[in-house]
């Protein structure tokens, strides 16, 4: 496991994304439900955060619950929303304290009341902080992301606020949700599973990926900055040859 020494503080990643997976099968190995997983998360994603904002990542967004989530069964839907309540409010605190801001992106509106309002407040408490931005993907993903940014820019096009000759990817990116934010240069995935799961396909065009077996509930600071040696140990080549990086 990587120690804090081993890390070049010079090259860590302005964003990293998160994709949180392993948590029913967690429970399920130690003869629970599903939500006992989810339930027994929370350790890993504060271990995440603060160790993210400890070595000067910017941004980390947490893929907390797809637009594919809601198929879940409903039982388990509530367990997770009112989880989602409970930690928002338990954790906004430390978040103050680690002068981090949280952020959340998805179709909110789809969210329970009690969820919004709780984000709501946490999001406008939190707004000054300025070590690192959380941003909580919920109800999102890429497609949806891809969908709404497509239908804005369609209308600004229609009303003639844009000209379809003046559309590049730059103006696609600042209709997407994430706008502001850099694209992830690190994607994290717990579970082993082989896939980014609809999750920010636009933004993750050249990002690294790490993908553990470890499940989520299990994933600890040490294992966060294994992420970041093996990412560190790349070479990022944005489609050039290595020789036209050693020249550049």
């Amino acid at each position: 496991m990587a120690e804090r020494s081993e890390i070049d503080l010079s090259n860590i990643p302005a964003h990293v994304a998160v994709i949180m997976d392993g948590n029913g099968r967690w429970a399920k190995q130690r003869g629970g439900l599903r939500v006992f997983g989810h339930q027994n998360a929370i350790t890993a994603v504060r271990d995440t955060v603060e160790e993210a904002a400890e070595l000067g990542v910017k941004y980390l967004t947490l893929y907390a619950f797809s637009t594919e989530n809601w198929n879940r069964p409903a039982l388990e839907v509530t367990a997770l929303m009112q989880l989602l309540v409970h930690t928002i409010r338990k954790e906004t605190s430390t978040l103050l304290k680690n002068s981090v801001r949280l952020q959340a992106i998805g179709d909110i509106g789809s969210l329970p009341t009690s969820c919004q309002r709780e984000l709501a407040e946490a999001m406008e408490l939190t707004k000054g902080g300025t070590r690192m931005t959380l941003v909580l993907a919920l109800s999102y993903s890429g497609r949806w992301d891809l969908t709404q940014a497509a239908q804005r820019l369609a209308a600004d096009v229609a009303a003639g606020r844009l000209q379809p000759a003046a559309v590049t990817e730059a103006t696609i990116t600042t209709y997407l949700a994430t706008h502001g934010m850099p694209d992830p240069e690190l994607l994290i995935r717990t579970s082993g599973e082989q896939r980014i799961s609809n999750f920010l396909l636009w933004q993750l065009a050249y990002t690294e990926l790490y993908i553990t077996p470890m499940l989520w509930p299990d994933f600890r600071r040490s294992h966060f900055r294994d992420a970041l040696q093996a990412y560190q140990g790349r070479e990022r080549r944005f489609g050039k040859t290595s020789e036209q990086l050693t020249i550049s």
